[in-house]
């Protein structure tokens, strides 16, 4: 993978909240800030992976009308880990 450069403008007390977090921890400031950067990222790419997920299924919902309604979700999921256990119920209009 090939990395290149880029500048991040921070405030004076942030630095240095970085630096002393970095000594904490026997890293550098380098690798804090790649973490926070890589952690931000992949969490926003899973919100925004769950909001278009919502969208499509609503979309899905509006063409063919199939659903289950909250209760039945939340039966199929009471019976997980036990006897009554069943695969998830069929979709229906």
């Amino acid at each position: 993978m090939s990395t290149s450069s880029i500048t991040l403008k921070i405030d004076d007390r942030l630095k240095e909240r970085v630096k002393k977090l970095a000594d904490t921890r026997d890293r550098s400031p380098h690798y804090l800030m790649i973490a926070a950067i890589t952690q931000y990222i992949e969490h926003e790419e899973a919100r925004e992976s769950f909001k278009q997920e919502a969208i499509d299924s609503r979309r899905e919902y509006q063409e063919t009308g199939l659903h289950l309604t909250g209760d039945e979700v939340k039966t199929w999921l009471r019976g997980w880990g036990t006897e009554a256990e069943t695969d998830i119920p069929g979709c229906h209009k």
